[in-house]
């Protein structure tokens, strides 16, 4: 998830009040997101066999923290924070109070009902992005917003999680294609691309509608993952920017490793439809949510959190280990299923969180070893340092 699909909207919109600009209210809104993520891998792990106190209260919220809770927070307040209105930052807000309500253990559908309200939100955003920017990129990213809501709107009438996976997976898959459509504008995609990307999007929402758990939906929503990996790997800029290096390349592989996930979780629909064994569901969903969008979230860190946290980040190589890590997680959870090995989906759900502690770590290393390195000497100035050292604009 990126900022440049909002980024190069025109400067319109009025600044949003300076009460929403304190960095405060941010901290708030990504603590929030942390403690969707806790609450969600707790309840992951005790479902992987893990016992843990409060686990099995936590386990049926796992989908909707993770989902909801984690990237609907940050995907909402990096979108308020590109559009610049103050009542746009109300989407982070309602997310963060859905996290808490189902934390504190009130009834789901309270915590669906802030969930969908936050979704209603950002679809108001998204609509006036599109007003004054209409593109399809902008339209794909109206569209999973939409999705945000509708599966929000499903979970809080009382339906199951499982009814509602679909339209939450398409808002993300929507979100990461509709950036990423934005991106590839610059290697002049041909004309025919379009109408591919549109059939992805048609059978992803066809699929959700009709359920991940029916056959018909589970080959639709197969076919669209496909289609929209088919789409990436053709037109996405990573498949240039992996011969560049540095922070380039980096964020280039965690894209491609990205899209060979999304496609996997298509080929895992069409194998095993979640209606006749649990395992296609399990990999289908987490070849989404962990090959492919915490990979977008390790590649584009460099890039959000400046712009929305206002924290000064470097690259460095050393954070090849953590995406590696990542991976072979999920290498192994699906081998594990595959050969009914418990021992060894237990284990995945750790390295998962190692991969993400050590990304956390590695990050935060290599931010302090390059400002230390920046730093001038004593007795001379930032100006007289040499131009590659100077702290650069919007780190």
């Amino acid at each position: 998830m990126t900022t440049g699909s909002i980024a190069s909207l025109p400067p319109a919109a009025p600044a949003a009040p300076v009460l929403w600009n304190r960095s405060g209210f941010r901290a708030l809104f990504l603590v929030s997101a942390m403690a969707a993520l806790a609450g969600g891998t707790w309840g992951a792990l005790w479902r992987l066999g893990w016992t843990l106190p409060h686990g099995s209260s936590l386990a049926d919220l796992h989908g909707p923290l993770m989902i909801c809770g984690l990237f609907g927070t940050l995907i909402g307040l990096e979108r308020a924070v590109a559009l610049g209105r103050g009542w746009s930052y109300a989407a982070p807000a309602l997310a963060g109070l859905g996290t808490l309500l189902l934390l504190g253990g009130a009834p789901a559908a309270f915590g669906a009902g802030a969930y969908a309200a936050a979704a209603a939100v950002l679809a108001g955003s998204s609509l006036l992005i599109a007003l004054r920017q209409p593109a399809l990129f902008t339209g794909a990213l109206l569209f999973g917003t939409l999705a945000w809501l509708a599966g929000s709107a499903v979970w809080m009438a009382g339906r199951p999680v499982s009814d509602a996976v679909g339209w939450w997976l398409t808002f993300l898959v929507l979100t990461v294609a509709g950036e990423r459509l934005e991106l590839s504008r610059v290697a002049l995609p041909e004309r025919r691309s379009e109408p591919l990307f549109l059939f992805g999007i048609g059978l992803l929402l066809a699929g959700a509608q009709n359920g991940l758990t029916t056959g018909n939906g589970a080959v639709l929503f197969g076919l669209g993952l496909i289609a929209a990996t088919a789409w990436l790997l053709r037109h996405d800029v990573a498949r240039r920017n992996i011969r560049r290096d540095g922070q380039t390349r980096f964020m280039a592989a965690c894209m491609l490793a990205g899209h060979g996930w999304l496609g996997l979780a298509g080929l895992a629909l069409l194998a095993a439809p979640p209606g006749e064994t649990a395992f296609g569901y399990d990999i289908a969903l987490h070849a989404v949510l962990i090959g492919f969008v915490l990979s977008m979230v390790f590649g584009h860190a460099l890039i959000i959190l400046p712009a929305v946290a206002r924290v000064r980040v470097r690259y460095a190589p050393v954070l090849y280990g953590p995406l590696l890590l990542l991976h072979a997680s999920l290498v192994l959870r699906v081998a594990a299923g595959l050969g009914g090995w418990d021992a060894g989906r237990r284990a995945s759900g750790v390295l998962t969180l190692l991969a993400l502690a050590g990304f956390a770590g590695s990050l935060a290393f290599a931010s302090w070893r390059g400002r230390t390195r920046s730093r001038p000497a004593v007795g001379a100035t930032v100006a007289s340092a040499p131009l590659e050292a100077r702290p650069q604009a919007g780190e």
